[in-house]
């Protein structure tokens, strides 16, 4: 019985650490249960009496101001329904001056009146209060501009980092309240909860307000100038079961140390869209879904450098397919960095760079020079194998050069003349980005004619390939719930492509067990000339 390999072992282990997860998500929905007895006391809801309750919703340009503004009031408001309202706002002399915006929501008894004092209001019973900040202080978008046209001396020398963050308005705010008819116990708490839990007179715990973080997106923040006089916000609210409300809880705990991390605004928004309007089946399918695919990525990885570091003979082998996608994932990985893409797709995207250059330098011979271009790439062949492959290669290449080139350089000049860019740079990435994602799958061509040609498939890794292939199809899913570049989206459905027909010739060229330069040969090791034959007859 043959032990497994460590990296079995770790693979298990991780699946195991992701299924643990899994279940203490689950764990998050699933209703406490209550009894009283002599050490435990249960605490019901003040909604349990269905009162009647009125909404009012105030701002204020600091939290310790005061007196407050009234903006909207709802004397019978159903907190079982929810609702949206477009409200204009005015905005104080000092959030217009780089300064902030409070919202002020209460719930008040309908027995209460109107209250403009924020000592008034806090102290009511029987009153539910929250305070969120509707402004953000964030870096004004870079603006875009024709290279070309007369809006050019518009353009600002301030380089963007150098910008400093200025008051934007979240042009969307949703808030909860906690409506399920839960029985909490005392002595069993959560924790998250605690900070929340306010009691009255009668010992009921008040309706938990909860503003929704995940609803404020980047894309959302409206610019606030000294000229800027009023805005519209849009209001939401939706009642929230317990469930739901622990992990937003647990969220903004997470967010925040995402933030301690190093990760930026841009990163945490684009997590934002992976718990938002997600219910705990599709949040589970998430978690499950990712964990696999950074297995997958790791082994892929892994299997990769393995097959690479170990092999000697490059026959089979594109070298033209490997020196492009060695190119490719650089400019992806610029363009990705240009467009301030989350952290979640920017570093494998760099891991997988650093990989595919490593790969160059086993097929060729990297030296550099003065003058254009400046790195010069020789091929090495070091057998009749390898000249042939290259021999084909090069063929396949002259061809498809007829096309590629003219199609790469009109869409250039086609994006120069009637798109806008940051500036001479963006537009150099932005183009050789997009000659990537609309003709890459052209460079994978070659590798294709080579396997054709050679009636051969063993030269590739496949089982660092199988994991890539794999993970494909994640990254079609991924497409839709990840915040990337179009283009970016648009290029993981084209990697199916290639990946079906790769599939085809692995299927139409099985291993020819009479090539002694085949590797899947040499790993059967030596055998007698019988049962190689039998095993030609099996294939």
């Amino acid at each position: 019985m043959t032990r497994p390999s460590i990296t079995v072992i770790l693979s298990c282990l991780f699946m195991i650490y992701i299924l643990n997860d899994l279940w203490s998500l689950a764990r998050l929905f699933i209703p406490p249960k209550c009894s009283d007895d002599s050490s435990n006391t249960c605490l019901e809801s003040y909604l349990t009496s269905k009162p009647t309750l009125q909404l009012f919703l105030y701002t204020s340009s600091n939290v310790n101001i005061k007196n407050l503004n009234l903006i909207y009031h709802n004397k019978g408001f159903d907190y079982t329904q929810p609702f949206n309202k477009v409200l204009e706002i005015n905005l104080p002399k000092e959030t217009t001056q780089n300064g902030s915006l409070v919202l002020t929501v209460a719930l008040l008894d309908k027995i209460h009146t109107l209250k403009k004092n924020w000592d008034e209001l806090k102290f009511l019973d029987n009153a539910a209060v929250e305070r969120i900040y509707i402004t953000k202080y964030a870096k004004p978008q870079a603006k875009t501009f024709n290279l070309l046209g007369s809006d050019k001396v518009e353009k600002s020398n301030t380089k963007e980092e150098n910008v400093k963050p200025v008051t934007h308005l979240k042009s969307k705010v949703k808030f909860n309240v906690f409506a399920d008819d839960v029985k909490l116990s005392t002595k069993e708490l959560p924790p998250e909860l605690v900070r929340l839990i306010r009691l009255n007179k009668q010992n009921k715990y008040l309706p938990i307000l909860q503003y929704n973080f995940l609803e404020s997106r980047l894309d959302d923040l409206v610019l606030i100038t000294p000229k800027t006089t009023s805005l519209n916000v849009t209001f939401s609210y939706a009642p929230i079961g317990i469930g739901k409300l622990r992990l937003l809880l647990h969220l903004e705990q997470s967010m925040k140390q995402l933030y301690n991390l190093g990760f930026t605004e841009k990163d945490v928004d684009s997590v934002k869209d992976l718990f938002a309007e997600s219910n705990l089946y599709v949040l589970c399918l998430t978690v499950l879904i990712g964990g696999v695919h950074l297995l997958f990525d790791i082994l892929a990885f892994k299997n990769d450098v393995s097959f690479w570091r170990n092999k000697k003979s490059l026959a089979g082998l594109s070298p033209r397919s490997v020196l492009w996608r060695s190119f490719s994932h650089a400019v992806i990985f610029l363009y990705l960095l240009d467009e301030n893409t989350s952290l979640l797709v920017l570093i494998p995207s760099a891991i997988g760079t650093l990989i595919e250059f490593w790969k160059a330098t086993k097929i060729f011979k990297i030296s550099f020079k003065l003058g254009f271009p400046c790195i010069k790439f020789t091929l090495k062949a070091n057998n009749d194998d390898e000249r042939i492959t290259y021999k084909y290669d090069a063929e396949c290449m002259k061809y498809l050069s007829y096309v590629l080139y003219p199609l790469c350089i009109c869409g250039a000049v086609y994006s120069l003349l009637y798109e806008p860019h940051k500036g001479w740079y963006s537009w150099t990435i932005n183009s050789m980005v997009n000659g990537v994602y609309a003709f890459g799958f052209i460079f994978m061509l070659p590798q294709l004619f080579v396997n054709y040609r050679l009636k051969s498939v063993s030269a590739l890794p496949w089982r660092a390939f199988m994991y890539k292939a794999f993970n494909t199809f994640i990254d079609d899913i991924f497409a839709f719930i990840i915040t990337m570049p179009t283009a970016h989206r648009v290029a993981c459905f084209r990697d199916d492509i290639i990946f079906i027909i790769y599939l085809y010739q692995r299927w139409l060229y099985p291993i020819d067990y009479s090539r002694v330069d085949d590797p899947d040969v040499q790993a059967l090791g030596p055998q007698k000339p019988k049962e190689i034959e039998d095993k030609k007859k099996q294939e």
